[in-house]
């Protein structure tokens, strides 16, 4: 049995109730862990440790706070082995994904920011006929909360942690209490690279009893949370009224629309990943597939037989394409969408079954599925289903795609194929998302803005903007007359 402890102050720690949740195998179902299931007071312990340390790393020099995030991410890096197969073991996906892109991507996102802090910039403005000069300064915060998701642990933690630490912010984080293992090695990590102690602390248990004391708490200056819209609702709720800053990432239901002058084989090969990368557990997958009238019988021939050849099987084995979902609580609800299809306005043209993995009967594999509707605003097009389901709809116009792609509460991103300029242009400006793709997906440059618009959240992470998100501005002004 694993026994994941809190990270605080440096120490791994016990949880002061002794509360412990258990952590499962999702290609087995078997328990194999236990974490903390931590309370206020550890909170509080935890915020404590990040209070008194920022005294301190808020003027620790830039090239030294730098340097310290680069050694994180060399040694993630060196350990890459060790963390992936930490992650797949938590959250289901196959070894392969988390060796080639969860793992590599954590530590580039230290890397990433341990570089743009030297870059970091103040401004200033200078008006010569009122013999005045006005500079900004960017200070961090004091003490933030980043809260992270289930479907990509270890990268989304990254994601708050390493821009947080840059700008000099001490932070009290929460992992999902459904993948906690790779943030408990990360502490491991930080203390091997000498950040300082109570920097970083992390606290593993519930959303609704750990989560919500790092929300609540009056002197945690802002929180970063990416996960579910209803829960970013709350979160907003309790935040809104002690006025702290809010970064929200959240749900998405994404158009992926397919027009007949694409190119082809790269728009099919990239609709595979698209569809059902992580078993289709990203918030930007492309759920919603809208494929021009002319080539819709075609297309839907060719990604059936291509989406037939995907190996389901155990996260561990290397020709793994598709392994488990991520719980049993998630594929149950992924299965109820698919059990709500009545074949009258919707029908199942592939998969939509338990997959039976030999030697790992009780594990949460589900074959990836095919459902073609008539309708934009059947729920299977409108509710963020989160596993390795898509939907099928032709459509005759650009105009018509265009309603429909932004008919949706969501608005996180959206893949458009085509080699019309014109439509490209229009189609960027004009789809309510706060990323578009064209002709690619899922191409990121951490130098841009990532967020989404409408139920989909609200500010931006990435870049410069994070930065600007985990710093608080001051304007000073001086007359020299």
């Amino acid at each position: 049995m694993i026994h994941i402890q809190n990270y605080i102050n440096g120490k791994f720690s016990d949880p002061i109730q002794n509360e412990w949740l258990d952590n499962s195998c999702p290609a087995d179902g078997v328990v194999y862990g236990k974490l903390p299931n931590s309370c206020a007071k550890d909170v509080q312990n935890a915020y404590e440790a990040a209070h008194n340390a920022f005294p301190s790393w808020s003027v620790t020099s830039i090239a030294k706070r730098s340097a310290i995030l680069l050694k994180i991410a060399a040694l993630i890096q060196a350990n890459l082995e060790r963390f992936a197969a930490a992650e797949s073991k938590d959250n289901g996906k196959p070894i392969s994904l988390s060796r080639s892109i969860d793992i590599p991507r954590a530590a580039s996102n230290f890397r990433f920011f341990g570089k743009a802090i030297t870059q970091f910039y103040s401004e200033s403005h200078e008006a010569r006929n009122q013999k005045t000069i006005n500079y900004t300064l960017r200070h961090p915060l004091g003490v933030v909360g980043c809260i992270s998701p289930w479907n990509l642990p270890l990268y989304l933690l990254t994601w708050k942690i390493a821009p947080a630490l840059a700008a000099g912010n001490c932070v009290v984080a929460k992992p999902s209490e459904v993948t906690p293992y790779t943030a408990f090695l990360l502490g491991e990590i930080c203390n091997e690279a000498g950040l300082p102690k109570g920097v970083l602390n992390i606290v593993h248990g519930l959303g609704a009893t750990t989560g919500q004391a790092i929300v609540e708490h009056p002197h945690i200056k802002a929180i970063s949370f990416t996960g579910g819209t209803e829960t970013g609702k709350l979160i907003a709720k309790t935040a809104a009224p002690l006025f702290k800053k809010l970064s929200l990432e959240l749900g998405g239901k994404n158009p992926n629309i397919i027009f007949a002058d694409c190119d082809y084989d790269k728009m099919l090969t990239t609709t595979i990943r698209s569809s059902f990368s992580n078993q289709g557990q990203i918030c930007l997958c492309g759920s919603r597939i809208f494929v021009e009238a002319s080539i819709y019988k075609q297309f839907k021939k060719d990604f059936v037989e291509r989406v037939r050849q995907l190996v389901v099987g155990p996260p561990n084995e290397e020709s793994t394409q598709i392994g488990a979902l991520v719980s049993k609580t998630h594929f149950e609800k992924v299965m109820s969408y698919i059990e709500e299809v009545d074949n009258l306005q919707s029908r199942i043209i592939f998969g939509g079954k338990r997959v039976p993995v030999e030697g790992y009967e009780n594990g949460y594999y589900l074959s990836p599925t095919i459902i073609e509707v008539d309708s934009n605003q059947c729920k299977l097009n409108q509710d963020e289903i989160f596993g390795p389901v898509v939907t099928l709809m032709p459509f005759d116009s650009d105009d018509a795609v265009l309603a429909m792609a932004n008919d949706v509460n969501y608005g996180l991103s959206a893949t458009v194929w085509t080699n019309n300029l014109k439509r490209s242009l229009l189609f960027s400006e004009q789809l309510e998302a706060g990323i578009v793709w064209i002709n690619t997906w899922m191409q990121r440059d951490l130098r841009t803005p990532f967020g989404g618009v409408k139920s989909s959240g609200v500010g931006r992470e990435g870049g410069f903007e994070v930065l600007r998100f985990f710093t608080e501005t001051k304007n000073i002004c001086i007359n020299y007359e």
